[in-house]
């Protein structure tokens, strides 16, 4: 080794706690779950060589809706920030139902930046974040309250929130989830009284509205973000009736958005300019009737998925899912009881992969590095793109098949190993 060469270890063992979710001993780590993707846009490279069909059924949308009458010279970072920005923070208020008089307005390159910076000016070091959600705070929501300084604990709902908020003696942030990634909801009732305790004990209140800042107004009768008195909201511009692109809307008083926006800067997280015209046509593009759409066409495929499938099917009011565990259990029963010891995330991980490989599915387990959860969500997918693949019927057939595909590959940890990660 010469004297500058630097070790590589074999081994990245995940950080405990990170996600909601054991690791596997195949998907160890970030670091796994990005190679995966490698392996999946390999697939989709080969597909798309054999013009075989490709189907986005994540339920995000991340595209780049650029406006008809867009000058090819504001396609530009040094051009398109000062043409757009100001219709950028009109809309954006106008989506989280903000005040110009008290409210402004900064675009993320992704929204688990805007999470990070509003953490990071928020957040005092050596004090706490509490979360709380309907299920369990996003990973993204976590992993900022450590790279702040601060403390984590999440809560379930207004009960076990007032109770952390009286144990806790330095409380500097409190992370507010309207939709978790369980997609289960809190009431609107219990966020007034979460904000008001917050309010009442000094902490700011940093509102995680990824798919709540449309779900919550559009499906629940709810305020929009800023209506909901928060300090800070983020939501991202993939999610549930808007168009793309991938990047993170970040809301709130005006002098902590300044603050967050210049931290963003610093980091190198804020949005590039030059996709701002992208967010003005997202912005206008939107309307609540498009997220009712959406759950209509889902529940449509969720209903003949789960009369396939029986109980390895779950729901709530907006989704329908196969958890890891059922998945894992699926394909041992299927395999005959041979399978090998998958963790539930890899098990999800194998499926996912044969949907890509044998039908062109490209489902939301591919969307996160690594997920937020180890379950197979099937969400917000659209008439259309149901129509495209055939037909709800046949949606059922191709997961009904490729479990089947799955569990015969599940036998061998060699052959998971390959279709996940590649050789």
């Amino acid at each position: 080794m010469t004297e500058h060469a630097v070790a590589i270890p074999m081994t990245r063992p995940a950080r405990s706690g990170e996600t909601p979710y054991a690791a596997g001993t195949v998907l160890r780590d970030t670091g796994d779950h990005v190679a995966k993707l490698d392996q999946a846009w390999r697939v989709i490279r080969l597909r798309r060589a054999k013009a075989l069909p490709l189907y986005n059924v994540s339920g995000l949308a991340r595209g780049l809706p650029i406006p008809a009458d867009t000058d090819e010279w504001e396609l530009d970072d040094e051009w398109a920030g000062a043409s757009y920005s100001e219709q950028v923070r009109a809309l954006g208020l106008e989506h989280f139902g903000g005040s110009p008089a008290v409210h402004d307005i900064a675009v993320t390159n992704r929204l688990t930046a805007a999470i990070y910076v509003a953490m990071q000016v928020c957040a005092r070091p050596g004090s706490t974040v509490i979360g709380v959600s309907a299920g369990y705070s996003h990973p993204c929501v976590r992993r900022a309250a450590r790279d702040a300084g601060a403390r984590f604990t999440d809560t379930v709902g207004l009960n076990e929130f007032r109770a952390a908020l009286e144990q806790e003696p330095d409380v500097s942030v409190v992370a507010l989830t309207r939709l978790a990634v369980t997609y289960e909801a809190l009431d609107q009732t219990d966020m007034q009284q979460i904000v008001q305790l917050a309010h009442a004990r000094g902490a700011v209140v940093v509102l995680d509205d990824a798919g709540g800042a449309r779900v919550g107004p559009a499906l629940l009768g709810q305020q929009r973000s800023l209506a909901l008195d928060v300090d800070l909201c983020a939501t991202g511009l993939d999610k549930y009736g808007v168009a793309g692109p991938r990047v993170g809307l970040l809301g709130g008083r005006t002098e902590l958005v300044a603050a967050a926006r210049a931290r963003a800067f610093e980091l190198g997280s804020e949005c590039r300019p030059v996709l701002y015209p992208a967010v003005v046509e997202s912005l206008r593009r939107y309307s609540d009737q498009q997220v009712r759409d959406l759950v209509a066409s889902t529940a449509t495929i969720g209903a003949l998925l789960q009369a396939r499938l029986g109980d390895i099917v779950d729901s709530t009011p907006f989704i329908f899912e196969l958890t890891g565990e059922a998945i894992r259990d699926e394909l041992d029963r299927r395999g005959g009881g041979r399978s090998v010891k998958l963790a539930p995330i890899e098990a999800t991980a194998l499926l996912a992969a044969v949907l890509l490989a044998d039908h062109g599915l490209l489902t939301v387990h591919f969307a996160g590095l690594p997920p937020g959860t180890s379950a197979l969500m099937i969400k917000f997918i659209s008439a259309q793109t149901v129509e495209s693949l055939g037909g709800a019927q046949r949606f059922a057939d191709m997961v009904d098949e490729s479990l089947t595909r799955a569990a015969q590959i599940g036998t061998d940890l060699a052959a998971v190993r390959t279709v996940l990660l590649g050789r």
